[in-house]
């Protein structure tokens, strides 16, 4: 591919639910173009984006992909997108580095989860956006309702169609341009006047000169038109809606043409923001681009994904990493379509290339011909939501798991590694557990290796409700100086700070320099209480008495007996479980709130607040932890995947003394296995 010149490029995503048909209509405007000789379906598993034998198992996107072609004298760069919640990371990384957004509504489903928060992402980047509604052959579909469905979530005014569909479901054989159309039905002229007309308005409020002329009564060009129309998508005061069936082929070449005519060029914003003010968007200059994404080929290595944004790149060059400080070699430059790679020698402002083998590089990372300066912005990739606690099937095989699990983790960041602080657990978290089974499924077939799953170990907490007094004496002998100290303390609880100590003891009972001593067997005995070996929190002690010896007393002898002394003033404070709850976030359809709040309340569960977000209805609520692990399969269970949901950290609350009494019972028995 030769220098295209940049306000010939359309650099874009597609994006919408799992289901709309993104994935066929990235097939179909490879094959229309003549980018490909044959046209690429899921179902027969020889898609051009959909390529992964993961991909080819669920029959639908797992990786973003990026894919180009020619239309029009125009160069497409384009991002085939997951629609599952699962896969949104690779969907977020995509949306941050493209300068516009196509959203494909299914015309019968409308708007759904994938929708919305493909819609909310394009919208908070201020994207110019541009929807397509599919599948308008369908039984059932309404391009009127679904049409209505969007005005009503994303503006009436803003959302205005292009495109209308001649006949309906299986009598849908064409489509009618709102501002080119001559033969136009009977029943579409009053629809196509309307919108025409709407248009207009649109085009001339964009520019104030052109409004005036429009006012005077003065006929606008067709290039004025369009400028004008162009100035408000880009402005977002205007969202163009293309009908058509990808199946059919109706309505694909109008909604190409619109992405020729309408969305913008990689030096439309001028300019972007960094992480140091913003950055001007020119072809001469500093080379800059952004590696958005990572990829482990079995054939090449790892493959480093790039938008370059500004000057131009070099293939076979040295480049400077400014995120890690680092040089790089940069080697050959591919332009992927799927599996199949074009080589190419240079890559300019607005092209989405793979760079494979770089040492240093990883997601989030500024790569530029010139040392230093500001860096790109990071995406903000969704957090995960479940994990598991990963055991070797093999012994000896521990090693093996954590650096094939660190390295897949490094290709997605959505995907956290960590050894749990206290339950000691190696655990993997994903964004649900569709994410976790692809990624176990890599680590099999890439790694050689397996892992047995398990529910994690939920990290309790124990804390008192009344005050306690202990009391305890460390004495030994054993020839030669001993060890000896005593101490006397007293607990209370402490609601809203999680330790305190305080020293009560006058007389020099206990010399000031074992004061420390014994704070510190006190925050050693903390770390596991009798009820459920876990940290003790939300705790004031009071040293108030003790004895010491001159000769045998030692900082060992006072943390042991401050140990002691801790642990039974605990057993009169009348010690209680604490469990973590969780906040969680829940956007689903409206017709499945009854379902998800009878399983919230089943799962001991309190909603905090309803609302609608993007069309959808929004349900926050505070759950425990140990009963929301199976909640990512529970939630896609209940609304066929039209659900999502996302969770953080809450507080701790006192466990119900029925389910105290089994954790108890578990942790007795750990203990004695362990014995």
């Amino acid at each position: 591919m030769n220098n295209v010149p940049i306000d010939k490029i359309r650099n874009f995503a597609i994006a919408g639910h799992a289901g709309a048909g993104k994935t066929s209509l990235s097939d179909l405007i490879l094959f229309k173009s003549g980018k490909v000789s044959r046209l690429g379906k899921v179902q027969e598993k020889n898609s051009v984006s959909d390529y992964h034998p993961d991909e080819h198992e669920r029959q639908n996107s797992i990786y973003a992909t990026p894919l180009n072609c020619q239309w029009n004298d125009h160069t497409f760069f384009f991002i085939d997108t997951p629609g599952y919640a699962d896969f949104f990371g690779d969907t977020k990384a995509a949306l941050s580095i493209v300068d516009s957004t196509l959203v494909v509504i299914n015309g019968v489903e409308g708007i759904e989860i994938g929708t919305s928060r493909a819609w909310k992402t394009s919208r908070e980047k201020n994207q110019p956006r541009m929807i397509f509604i599919n599948a308008l052959d369908k039984e059932y579909a309404d391009f009127e309702k679904i049409l209505e469905s969007i005005q009503k979530n994303y503006g009436k005014t803003v959302c205005i169609p292009f495109t209308l569909p001649v006949g309906r479901e299986s009598n849908f054989k064409d489509v009618v341009h709102v501002l080119r159309s001559d033969n136009i039905p009977d029943e579409l002229r009053e629809s196509v006047e309307k919108y025409k007309s709407s248009l207009m308005d649109t085009a001339a409020e964009s520019d104030e000169e052109l409004m005036m002329r429009y006012l005077d009564g003065e006929e606008l060009s067709e290039e004025e038109i369009s400028h004008g129309l162009r100035d408000a998508i880009f402005n977002g005061s205007l969202v163009p809606v293309f009908s058509g069936s990808v199946e059919k082929d109706i309505g694909i070449k109008e909604l190409m043409n619109g992405i020729v005519n309408l969305l913008c060029n990689p030096f439309t914003a001028q300019s972007i923001p960094m992480d140091e003010g913003e950055m001007e968007l020119k072809e001469s200059g500093a080379g800059k681009a952004f590696v958005f994404k990572t990829v482990a080929d079995p054939f090449i290595g790892q493959l480093s994904f790039f938008r370059v944004y500004s000057g131009i790149l070099n293939a076979d060059s040295d480049v400077y990493n400014v995120t890690k400080s680092s040089k790089e070699r940069l080697g050959h430059f591919h332009l992927l379509n799927g599996k199949e790679q074009t080589t190419i020698k240079n890559a300019y402002p607005g092209y989405i290339i793979a760079v494979a083998k770089l040492k240093h590089t990883k997601v989030n990372d500024t790569i530029s011909t010139t040392s230093g300066g500001p860096q790109f912005l990071p995406i903000k990739f969704p957090k995960p939501n479940m994990s598991y606690a990963c055991y070797p099937t093999k012994r000896g095989d521990e090693d093996k798991i954590i650096s094939g699990l660190n390295r897949l983790a490094d290709e997605d960041p959505t995907v956290k590694v960590e050894r749990h602080p206290e339950t000691r657990e190696f655990l993997i978290s994903g964004i649900g557990d569709q994410h976790l089974k692809i990624i176990i499924n890599r680590l099999k077939s890439d790694f050689k290796t397996d892992i047995d799953l398990r529910t994690p170990k939920v990290p309790y907490r124990e804390t008192i409700t009344k005050t306690g007094i202990g009391k305890y004496r460390h004495k030994k002998q054993s020839g030669g100086h001993g060890q000896f100290g005593e101490v006397w303390l007293r607990v209370e609880p402490l609601p809203d700070e999680y330790f305190e100590f305080a020293s009560e003891v006058v007389g020099g009972n206990i010399p000031k320099n074992y004061i420390p001593s014994v704070e510190k067997g006190i925050k050693e005995a903390m770390k596991k209480g009798d009820l459920s070996n876990s940290r003790i929190i939300n705790v004031k002690v009071i040293v108030y008495d003790g004895k010491y010896h001159a000769v045998d007393s030692s900082d060992i002898a006072f943390q042991i007996a401050g140990r002691g002394a801790f642990r039974d003033a605990i057993k009169q404070a009348n010690p209680k479980i604490l469990e973590p709850y969780m906040h969680l976030k829940i956007l689903i359809p409206d017709q499945y709130m009854g379902d998800i709040t009878g399983d919230l309340n089943q799962r001991r569960g309190r909603i905090q607040g309803m609302n609608i977000e993007e069309g959808m209805q929004l349900v926050e609520a505070e759950v425990p932890m140990a009963e929301v692990h199976s909640y990512a399969s529970q939630l896609r269970s209940i609304t066929q995947g039209k659900g999502r949901f996302n969770m953080a950290f809450s507080h701790y609350e006192q466990v119900p003394e029925n389910i105290s009494k089994q954790i108890e019972k578990t942790a007795d028995k750990e203990t004695h296995d362990d014995h």
